[in-house]
């Protein structure tokens, strides 16, 4: 039975591939606050177990799945890519180079002093900073050397081996040196720091939990009585009683009639009005003078809920409080803002600036929707089919380009189809962000491509390595793990001081900054555990987009170096 199991794993790998998966990301699933192995390195060592049966599988079948995660990363990140250079987000663009470039020195020098070979130098640097992407960069570069097979193989057989070792440290260590050690070592409270930019940005605690009036609203029917403030005012007037607030009357019974309110409406002692906005502050438009009243008619306004993708160049930029005094913003209330590939959700504040690529979720009058999508951008489209054309046609472009190679000395500039095919997703992705007639990717299907993209490279990596994983484990295990400590700490304590005294950010953001650029998603998840807020993720969507690059590129960039 063993034997013919063995037997159909050869015959078919596919199968060995699908065990892979089927196992990594079953492993891969549990975690203890936040922090597991993840897919990706549950992947490599159940790839490893299997290659002991000595599988081989055909060559294709990685760089294809490869260049389709280098395209959904591009993709995902682009548009805050672009922004980070070209905009205001240029600060924590350029602190995110430095971190990156922390990273790629550390790993350099360690290598050297440690006297690791190029493989295991490589897989240093990729599981310390947990960097998967920059393997197959990596590996496009060392078959470009010129190598003989045998020479060529065995680098790339240790580079996974070095992965493994240091990613568990890489992962772990990074979310604990952040967020445990890091507000400590600044002499910062980070919760303190959070409330307190909160309120620098005009943001407001409510009773039970963190929230302020652009989400906490409810629809509620009074009954104007004589002397009411609001009597003899029209609804834009009375409206306006209170300028830092967002109160709407959205309908109103006069005379037993009930009709949608329009800014010219004027309101008259005993009419009944529905209303919208914080109940507090309801009771404090309308006054003591006021009836509250179960008016299941006139409360019955037609809402909506939409995810509208921010495109329009004139609300780039712009804060929440500028946008909520344009005429498309009545009468609807914003619930959520979702930023960049990883979806990073962004605290909703008066001064929270909103960029084009962004989703937001509106609520509100069904009549309003179509007004704030098209002013805003356009409503995220609410389909399962991606644009496969695009897709296709882009990563060929991309990889094209890439392939292009100029001879220096022994060595061959380019940057690769791998490298090609990623600068390809940056610039689709921008251009969707601002063009989104074309090139729709839908969120799950972006997902699926970059998780499964990258984890089948990672199962034919593991598989193929797997015959000589346990002798380079055996060789330089402990020595592998302690160098990985020291090159996933050193970069991170630099940023962080770096960030503070140099770059001078906000002790709220400063750590999500050091998170993003450094690409670690499992820090940024423990800081808002630790800040009881999310006030840490504004600081960590420009860094990863530009870390996430970065990071990924140097994979090919230290083969350069050390070979």
């Amino acid at each position: 039975m063993i034997d013919w199991f063995i037997d159909r794993l050869r015959t078919y790998p596919e199968i060995a591939i699908f065990m892979s998966l089927g196992f990594g990301y079953y492993f891969g699933s549990f975690s203890y606050r936040g922090i597991g192995l993840g897919p990706v390195t549950a992947t490599l060592i159940t790839a490893v177990l299997i290659g002991q049966l000595d599988i081989t599988i055909s060559p294709p079948i990685k760089p294809f799945f490869f260049l389709l995660f280098l395209f959904s990363i591009g993709y995902g990140v682009g548009p805050q890519f672009v922004r980070g250079i070209a905009k205001d987000g240029i600060p924590q663009a350029v602190f995110a180079v430095v971190m990156c470039i922390f990273c790629l020195v550390s790993a350099y020098v360690g290598a050297r002093i440690s006297g690791f070979d190029l493989g295991s130098a490589l897989g240093l640097y990729a599981g310390s900073q947990t960097i998967s992407a920059s393997l197959g960069l990596a590996t496009d570069a060392i078959n470009r050397l010129g190598l003989p097979p045998q020479e060529s193989q065995a680098i790339l057989d240790a580079m996974p081996v070095a992965y493994a070792v240091t990613y568990i440290f890489g992962t772990i260590g990074a979310a604990i040196i952040l967020a445990l050690l890091g507000p400590a070592m600044l002499g910062i409270d980070l919760e303190a720091e959070c409330r307190r930019y909160e309120e620098e940005q005009g943001g407001k605690t409510a009773p039970g939990g963190h929230g302020t009036a652009w989400h906490n609203f409810e629809l509620r029917a009074y009954r104007v009585r004589e002397g009411a403030r609001i009597v003899g005012l029209t609804a834009l007037q009375a409206e306006s009683l209170l300028p830092t607030e967002r109160v709407f009357l959205e309908r109103i019974r006069q005379a037993g009639v009930v009709n949608d309110v329009t800014f010219e409406t004027v309101i008259a002692a005993g009419d009944v009005v529905a209303v919208a906005g914080r109940r507090e502050v309801l009771v404090d438009l309308l006054g003591s003078l006021t009836e509250e009243i179960d008016d299941r008619e006139l409360l019955a306004v037609p809402t909506d809920g939409i995810d509208v993708f921010v495109t329009n160049k004139e609300i780039d930029g712009k804060t929440l409080a500028e946008i909520a005094t344009r005429p498309s913003a009545r009468g609807v209330f914003l619930r959520k803002i979702v930023r960049g590939a990883t979806a990073t959700e962004i605290p909703i504040l008066p001064k929270t600036k909103l960029y084009r690529g962004d989703i937001l979720t509106i609520v509100g009058r069904t009549q309003g929707m179509a007004m704030v999508a098209k002013d805003l951008g356009r409503a995220d489209t609410k389909t399962d089919v991606a644009d496969v054309a695009f897709l296709g046609g882009a990563i060929a472009i991309g990889a094209l380009a890439g392939s292009l190679a100029i001879q220096v000395g022994n060595v061959p500039l380019t940057v690769s189809t791998s490298g090609g095919t990623l600068i390809a997703g940056l610039f689709f992705g921008w251009l969707r962000s601002v063009r989104p007639t074309f090139g729709h990717i839908p969120s799950p299907t972006l997902w699926f491509i970059n998780s499964i993209g990258l984890n089948v490279f990672i199962a034919v990596v593991g598989i193929s390595s797997g015959p000589s994983f346990v002798t380079g484990l055996e060789q330089l295990g402990l020595s592998l793990f302690l160098w990985g400590i020291v090159v996933t700490t050193v970069p991170l304590i630099l940023a962080m001081y770096v960030g503070r005294y140099i770059f001078r950010f906000h002790p709220a953001i400063l750590l999500g900054c050091c998170a993003g650029a450094r690409t670690t998603t499992a820090a940024l998840g423990m800081l808002n555990g630790q800040a009881k807020s999310q006030i840490p993720a504004l600081g960590y969507t420009v860094p990863y987009a530009v870390g996430s690059t970065l990071m990924t590129l140097w994979g090919m960039v230290l083969v350069l170096l050390l070979a």
